[in-house]
C-alpha cells in the first residue's frame, strides 16, 4: 500500500501548484509469461498510476490489470485511465502521442503481451522517441522467457547471445547460425512451435550433432518443461512432434577446442 501511495503522489496528476504541469514519464513494464502472481508490487502500482498503458494487445492488458484490481492492497484503476494498442503497425505514430502526452504531466506505462517490452516485442520506438525528446524512461524489471529459459536450461549463463527470432526461411536461418557456430557464448533464442522442429534441424546441422540445448517452453505455467540434450536428440524429438505453446532454444557455444583449431587454421592460412 506504500508503494502505491509513493507513485500516486509521484503522478502529475495529484501535483499541486499553478501553472504548467511537469512532464510525465515512460514506464516499461515487465508483463507475467503466465503466472499472474509474478507480477510485483511495484509494477502493480505503477500500473494503477498510469495515465496511459500502451499494451501490445490491449485485452490481455486489460485481463492482467481486471486482476489486479482483485489482488490485497491494489487499487482500481482510474476512470480516465487509457489504454491504447501498440504494435508495429501502429509504434512510430504511438511514440509521437506518447511524446505529447508525457510531455504534457502525463505518466504512460509501456506493457507486452507478456514478459519484458522491447525484446524481441514492440517498444524500442517509443522508448526511443521519449529519450530523444530529453523525457524520462525508468524499466520497472520483472518477467523475461530470455533469462528464465537461460537460468534453467543447464547450459552455461556466464556468457551468452540473444539472437531474437531466427528467419522464418530455412537459408536465412541456416545463413544467421553459420555466423555464430564459432560463436563462444551460448546462444538463446525465441522461436514459434510451428518452426521448432526445423530449427533445430538447421542447428544440428550447423553447430554439429552433439551440440548440448535445451528447449524451453511455456515458461511459469502449468505446463512448463525443460527438454535438454543433445541438438542431434532434440532434433529427432521435434521432427514430427511439434512443441506446444512459447519456445525458447538455448544451445551451448562452440567448445574451446573447436575455436582452438579454427584459430590455428587461420594463422596458417594467412602465414603466421
Amino acid at each position: 500500500m506504500l508503494i502505491l501511495a509513493a507513485f500516486v503522489m509521484a503522478s502529475p496528476r495529484h501535483a499541486e501548484g499553478h501553472g504548467a504541469p511537469p512532464p510525465g514519464r515512460l514506464w516499461v513494464v515487465a508483463a507475467p509469461l503466465g503466472n499472474p502472481d509474478d507480477l510485483s508490487a511495484r509494477a502493480w502500482a505503477t500500473l494503477a498510476a498510469a495515465d496511459v498503458v500502451l499494451a501490445e494487445d490491449t485485452r490481455s492488458a486489460r485481463r492482467l490489470l481486471a486482476q489486479g484490481t482483485s489482488a490485497p492492497g491494489a487499487a482500481l484503476r482510474t476512470a480516465d485511465q487509457v489504454i491504447l494498442s501498440c504494435f508495429d503497425a501502429n509504434e512510430s505514430a504511438r511514440a509521437e502521442d506518447a511524446v505529447r502526452r508525457i510531455s504534457a504531466g502525463q505518466n504512460v506505462a509501456l506493457l507486452s503481451e507478456a514478459g519484458t517490452p522491447l525484446v524481441s516485442d514492440p517498444g524500442f520506438r517509443v522508448v526511443a522517441a521519449v529519450i530523444a525528446a530529453g523525457l524520462t524512461v525508468q524499466p520497472i524489471p520483472g518477467p523475461s522467457a530470455l533469462l528464465a529459459a537461460l537460468v534453467g536450461s543447464g547450459v552455461s549463463p556466464d556468457r551468452f547471445t540473444f539472437l531474437g527470432f531466427p528467419p522464418r526461411k530455412g537459408g536465412a536461418r541456416r545463413r544467421l547460425f553459420d555466423s555464430v557456430k564459432l560463436h563462444p557464448f551460448t546462444l538463446v533464442l525465441y522461436e514459434s512451435p510451428l518452426r521448432t522442429g526445423e530449427t533445430l534441424r538447421d542447428m544440428a546441422a550447423v553447430f554439429g550433432a552433439d551440440r548440448l540445448a535445451c528447449v524451453a517452453r511455456e515458461l511459469t505455467k502449468t505446463h512448463e518443461e525443460f527438454v535438454r540434450g543433445t541438438l542431434g536428440a532434440l532434433r529427432d524429438r521435434y521432427q514430427d512432434d511439434r512443441p506446444l505453446g512459447e519456445i525458447t532454444l538455448v544451445v551451448a557455444g562452440a567448445d574451446p577446442n573447436t575455436l582452438s583449431a579454427a584459430d590455428a587454421l587461420t594463422d596458417e592460412v594467412l602465414g603466421k
